[in-house]
């Protein structure tokens, strides 16, 4: 039981969770998550990256680095045989075998806590420059832009709150039925920084609803993931062959596909995005 103490606090003392104090190397730093690697390019510290995950697609040079799998079934072998001297993950990293042995090998290791607002974008890039030591005229002036647009997409949200817009936002498509977002999703985050409602609020998490739920929902947007489009040629075929045709979306030709990172990952293109639709919500 002593030894078990021991290891629980060993890993804790080695694993910090949004710790934003300056790494002591980070010279040769892997990411697991698509948002943390945004960030980082965004803060021009794209030299120190090494190895990154698959969720991590953007920008599109992100393709040359060495891949570390997926955020959520990472290989503790995989990332150490690139020897980083920082490693940076979302707080889905894992599995939790893999963090907790990377944890114990010494390695500094920062997990930073996901909050699907735009103030949990903006504290994320602050906490990663303080992380990569980014303090340049050039940093804080991109950080203050950042800053700026938040304050914009909060003026288009309170507009839109007045008119009580509801949106769905669908994931994927299992058959004809959408995966949607509840409660607590990046999905959910993502609506309500455009100060629409979520039409999809009488449930938790990412789930797969019927047609009756579609109907009694009945949303005045819908938007759908491209990588949910997969399955149609067009949006006219995806409102037509499917129970979404019974909205006011589909009826008024307002059903909009966007990249599902760019929304959901909360890096810094998702408040870009925010705006966009915000627009679009509030003419």
């Amino acid at each position: 039981m002593r030894f078990f103490l021991i290891s629980i606090i060993s890993i804790f003392m080695n694993l910090s969770w949004s710790d934003c104090s300056m790494a002591k190397d980070s010279s040769k730093t892997v990411i697991a998550g698509g948002s943390l690697t945004e960030v980082v390019y965004f803060l021009e510290q794209e030299e120190k990256i090494i190895g990154v995950d698959i969720t991590s697609n953007f920008p599109p040079a992100t393709s040359e680095l060495p891949s570390i799998g997926y955020v959520r079934a990472l290989s503790t072998e995989g990332i150490l045989s690139l020897k980083p001297s920082l490693i940076l993950g979302e707080d889905d990293m894992g599995p939790p075998l893999v963090v907790e042995q990377l944890s114990l090998t010494g390695l500094d290791v920062r997990i930073l806590e996901e909050d699907h607002t735009s103030i949990g974008i903006l504290r994320k890039i602050e906490c990663l420059s303080e992380v990569l030591n980014t303090k340049s005229k050039d940093t804080l002036s991109k950080i203050d832009l950042i800053k700026d647009d938040i304050n914009y997409l909060n003026e288009l949200a309170q507009e839109n709150k007045e008119s009580g817009i509801k949106v769905m936002l669908i994931l994927n498509m299992q058959g004809t039925s959408p995966i949607v977002a509840g409660n607590g999703t990046s999905g959910d985050g993502f609506i309500k920084m455009t100060g629409a409602s979520n039409a999809a609020n009488k449930f938790e998490g990412w789930k797969p609803i019927s047609s009756e739920s579609i109907i009694s929902y009945n949303p005045d947007y819908i938007i759908i993931t491209n990588r949910g489009m997969n399955s149609f040629p067009d949006i006219e075929s995806l409102a037509s062959t499917t129970s979404l045709k019974f909205t006011n979306a589909a009826r008024e030709g307002k059903i909009l596909n966007e990249d599902g990172m760019a929304m959901l990952g909360f890096g810094t293109r998702t408040v870009s995005t925010a705006i966009k639709f915000a627009k679009i919500f509030s003419k």
